[in-house]
């Protein structure tokens, strides 16, 4: 069973923590793309500051040279990322890592890496970036399920409350969300929402 909570929320600024971290939340990523290194730093900073006084897990998405820096314990690594990252490096800081997989060789080249979960999407279709995969589906969670062994399963892309509940069946134990709090015209709600879904 994953230790990591099965919600987890994704952000691109320190300053959505601060609204609903008191919510509950306890595990989170911060992705921050398009930013100078000194307001990535910043925003880094800012967030795992926060997430100490919550009680909550901090992933850094990409930014693994500032997450070693500002001694943070996660990030995590899109397919792109890993083409650079010194993974060497990221261990030797003591930094656990997820890593993002979205077909069978990516999925292979993940669990040559020693990934601390990894994550399988978009599940559904996602309108938060242009990919050029298509959905997943629900049974790739099965699929992916007994293919990892006991590894943390991150279900994300296009998930919702209620799709929640079917991602977990299948096998997830983590589901992730990004605009379906962001763009909701009540955040605050939509986070209980999700905890009450999720526990």
């Amino acid at each position: 069973m994953s230790a990591l909570h099965p919600f987890y929320p994704i952000f691109d600024r320190a300053e959505w923590l601060i609204r609903l971290l008191p919510l509950g939340i306890k595990l989170v990523q911060l992705r921050i793309k398009d930013q100078p290194p000194e307001v990535v730093r910043a925003e880094i900073r800012a967030a795992k500051g926060l997430c100490g006084e919550h009680g909550c897990t901090l992933v850094v998405n990409d930014h693994w040279q500032i997450a070693i820096a500002e001694g943070c314990d996660w990030v995590h690594l899109g397919q792109e990322d890993l083409d650079t990252a010194d993974l060497g490096a990221i261990r030797a800081a003591g930094i656990k890592l997820g890593l993002s997989t979205h077909d069978e060789a990516e999925l292979d080249r993940a669990l040559a890496c020693d990934p601390d979960y990894v994550a399988l999407g978009p599940i559904y279709p996602t309108i938060l970036k242009k990919m050029k995969w298509e959905q997943q589906g629900i049974d790739k969670l099965s699929e992916w399920r007994g293919r990892i062994g006991d590894l943390p399963l991150i279900a994300i892309g296009g998930m919702t409350p209620e799709r929640a509940a079917l991602a977990r069946q299948a096998g997830a134990d983590v589901v992730s969300a990004v605009t379906d709090i962001t763009l909701n015209d009540d955040p605050e709600a939509r986070v209980r929402t999700w905890l009450e879904q999720l526990g």
